[in-house]
């Protein structure tokens, strides 16, 4: 599923502000989700990410309120653009083959602030990251100046994304219809980004 484009005089920005962000029309991704809560669905579940091409990519970790407090990351999502897999990393543990997906060159990862990704993920496992794309770094080299994916979606496909569930508890028992909204579009939009850029002027 792809949103209609809705970026008409937005390819030779550079910027944009908070306020135009918010007079945007609400993106928010509404197809195919698998909650992966136990080992056999993540076998199930990385071998159709690995059949879908480049995939958006982020993690969600539960927010700490009381300082000098870390949780580790509660949920990895994948994207494909007509699917997104949400692993519940507590539920399913970092298997062998999770590791490998995660170090593999051939398939393509693209997500932004990758590197806080990583390096939460790198408190829990060790693992030498193979094929992750930080979209800032192919944004910077079309003079693009925001690093946000807020702004980025914003500026790349005329389209807000909410992000009221960010702060939410990624460690519930059961996740929410809007946690699973937020969780999904935030993978998605990264994927549907990086398919944006060769068409930038």
């Amino acid at each position: 599923m792809v949103p209609p484009s809705n970026n008409e005089n937005r390819n030779n920005r550079v910027s944009i502000s908070n306020e135009e962000v918010q007079d945007l029309p609400l993106l928010a991704y509404s197809g195919k989700v698998a909650v992966v809560t136990t080992p056999e669905a993540l076998t199930k579940a990385l071998s159709e990410a690995r059949k879908s091409g480049p995939l958006g990519f982020d993690t969600e970790t539960r927010p700490a309120f009381v300082k000098g407090q870390r949780f580790k990351v509660a949920l990895i999502q994948l994207a494909s653009m007509d699917k997104v897999w949400l692993i519940r990393t507590q539920s399913t543990g970092y298997a062998e083959e999770l590791i490998r997906f995660l170090e593999d060159e051939s398939v393509l990862k693209i997500g932004v602030g990758l590197r806080d990704d990583l390096q939460a993920l790198h408190r829990v496992i060790k693992f030498q990251p193979g094929g992750f794309v930080e979209l800032t770094q192919l944004t910077k080299t079309q003079g693009i100046e925001v690093e946000s994916v807020k702004k980025l979606c914003g500026l790349l496909l005329g389209y807000r994304v909410s992000k009221s569930a960010q702060t939410s508890n990624w460690e519930a028992a059961t996740l929410t219809e809007k946690q699973i909204e937020y969780a999904a579009t935030d993978a998605w939009v990264c994927l549907l980004m990086y398919n944006q850029l060769p068409n930038l002027k």
